[in-house]
């Protein structure tokens, strides 16, 4: 069975746990991915480091390090949880970007504002602590501990009639940042990770991917600058959780023996959903308290960039800034 065909998921630990699952991964392609797990206080921050070209065909991601920090009671309007959050998310975004007072970052709010799932971007634009047009013009005024940060929210193809990723490129060659930090809306094959998950990773992005809408990468070889990329799963595939489903129902198990059977299904359930979606027009599950929890998510990113960019807000704390 195609794998990629199987789920969809923007997170690479959901792919590593597939690909596991299965067991029909060669060796010598999963020989190529690395994992490791580990807790804070109710918080589970797992890395995945994809190394090879064969472990980034198996795993369908490219290669890179990737960071997934997860907190189920993120859902539960745990304020400390949050602040917890923040500043582990704050602290694995330093340790993977390498910030220092002389770079030049541009953050991109990729999403559509108008569509509460594909908001994050936008919403966390809005709550970061935006720098570079006040240390050219009044950079005493500004004071010490902030780093030159400018944000964007270019939108999406369908608003502007232009690819999103020749947006930016035409910003950055004005610009000239050394480094991108795009933040998106991502696509969870599992529901627990909705809105619970912050995805971290060096290798940039693909907009719309996990929803079957796949555009032009905006990462270092389009851009020219290095590109960190952020993004907390809002959406799930239909497909993929009625199959689940009807799996756990027949008690049938997704291995290496029944993988005809399980395609046959995947294949079944994709056909009747087709007038709601379809193949290339994927029927995406989200949940009802979503404006809420884009919110509340939107917070985090927005803090913890803001304590992961500028020294001061790290020291003084990321909610004063909100």
């Amino acid at each position: 069975m195609d794998t990629e065909q199987s789920f969809n998921t923007d997170l690479a630990i959901e792919a590593v746990e597939v690909k596991e699952l299965l067991e029909a991964t060669p060796r010598d392609e999963m020989s190529g991915v690395e994992t490791t797990t580990s807790e804070e206080e109710g918080v589970t921050i797992s890395r995945v480091s994809i190394k090879t070209p064969a472990a980034e065909k198996a795993m369908n991601k490219a290669m890179g390090n990737y960071v997934n920090i997860e907190a189920a009671g993120l859902r539960d309007k745990d304020t400390e949880l949050q602040d917890r959050v923040t500043e582990i998310v704050a602290r694995e975004l330093k340790e993977l970007a390498g910030f220092n007072d002389q770079m030049e970052l541009l953050v991109v709010g990729l999403g559509n504002w108008n569509v509460t799932p594909d908001s994050i971007g936008p919403k966390v634009v809005e709550d970061l602590v935006i720098t570079r047009h006040l240390l050219q013009l009044v950079p005493d005024r500004l004071g010490p501990g902030f780093r030159s940060m400018a944000g964007m929210a270019p939108g999406v193809m369908g608003i502007t009639g232009m690819e999103t990723a020749e947006i930016i490129k035409g910003v950055v060659e004005q610009l000239k940042p050394s480094m991108i930090l795009a933040i998106d809306a991502l696509s969870a094959r599992n529901l627990d990770r909705l809105n619970t998950t912050v995805q971290i990773a060096d290798n940039g992005i693909s907009p719309g991917s996990g929803v079957g809408n796949k555009r032009m990468g905006i990462n270092e070889q389009t851009m020219g600058v290095p590109v960190i990329a952020m993004g907390v799963p809002t959406v799930v595939d239909a497909v993929t959780i009625v199959s689940d489903v009807l799996s756990k129902f027949d008690g049938s198990s997704n291995n290496q023996q029944n993988q005809n059977t399980d395609y046959n299904k995947f294949r079944l359930i994709n056909e009747t959903l087709s007038p709601y979606g379809g193949a290339s027009n994927k029927l995406m599950v989200t949940p009802k308290e979503v404006d809420s929890f884009a919110d509340d998510i939107s917070e985090v990113l927005a803090g913890s960039i803001n304590a992961a960019v500028h020294p001061r807000v790290s020291e003084e704390g990321s909610h004063k800034y909100l």
